[in-house]
């Protein structure tokens, strides 16, 4: 065996520190969840949120629709170097032991970036149902598929877990971001409810503004603790050490719809979050134990 180059350990500590500033600097609950793993599948895992942080500040940047796309593509390209062994971005050199040890799909990078180019459009003026539910497995559904291996298990269970998950989480952000994401000209309701509703208009602000939108966010939550329920019970049937940082997780999104619910759909403009002490005691109750 021949010993890595000062060269190369230096390289590798460089990607691994820029992949631990980019969780670090995202002040997200994703940090409480993976804060219970043991240390080279965090690492693992921080490679895998770098990535989705790269992809996602691209589509949420200020550039025109083009230049995120062009942006986008050689992230495929990068997605490709990664795969055939010549990673060339940190957060891709970071990723290369990651895909080897836990078998990584190659496909859930590249259905992360789909997910990416729907939010890099100027504008979204809803889905339909069929839609939400794609663009939810790949924004969130492909994270979840790139953990569970990292996790520890890479079941059936655990493959359909991700992919409930995945749409609990995105029904959730979207519950919490209506008022943010019409500001940024984004509506990623479903059309089917909006009908339902009586609300005709597709423009994101007056969407959000109407007072019939309530009606709309009851019913998607509805969904949303469905999809938590399903997901809780097939959590359920995986290796339940493996599953930590998962139902850390979806307890901490769980405990932001029930806040949002608690608050009342007719104040969308009041923003909801968890609290440190409430987060300290998911960490307590659902991972230390």
């Amino acid at each position: 065996t021949v010993a890595p180059s000062s060269d190369g350990v230096a390289a590798a500590a460089e990607d691994t520190a820029y992949v631990t500033q980019v969780v670090a600097s995202a002040n997200t609950s994703f940090y409480w969840g993976m804060r219970v793993l043991p240390p080279e599948r965090r690492l693992a895992m921080f490679a895998v949120y770098a990535f989705c942080r790269e992809v996602d500040d691209i589509a949420d940047g200020d550039t025109p629709e083009a230049d995120k796309r062009a942006q986008l593509a050689q992230w495929r390209e990068e997605i490709d170097a990664l795969y055939d062994g010549r990673p060339n971005h940190p957060v891709t050199r970071a990723l290369a032991g990651p895909i080897i040890a836990y078998s990584l799909p190659k496909a859930e990078f590249l259905a992360m970036i789909d997910g990416m180019e729907t939010d890099a459009q100027d504008s979204i003026r809803g889905m339909a149902f069929d839609e939400l539910l794609l663009y939810c497995r790949r924004v969130a559904g492909a994270v979840g598929m790139l953990s569970v291996p990292v996790f520890g298990d890479s079941s059936a269970n655990a493959q359909r877990l991700a992919v409930v998950q995945g749409e609990a989480l995105q029904l959730t952000n979207i519950l919490r971001d209506i008022i943010e994401d019409a500001a940024r000209n984004r509506l990623y309701l479903p059309h089917e409810l909006l009908d339902k509703a009586g609300i005709t208009s597709r423009e994101p602000v007056e969407v959000a503004q109407d007072p019939r939108l309530a009606q709309v966010c009851q019913e998607l939550a509805i969904l949303a603790h469905h999809k938590y329920r399903e997901a809780s019970y097939l959590m359920d049937q995986c290796a339940p050490k493996a599953m930590k940082p998962a139902r850390l997780m979806m307890e901490a999104y769980r405990a932001i719809l029930r806040a949002l619910e608690k608050r009342g759909w007719s104040k969308r403009d009041r923003p909801v979050k968890v609290g440190k002490l409430a987060k300290l005691w998911l960490l307590v109750r659902y991972a230390v134990f």
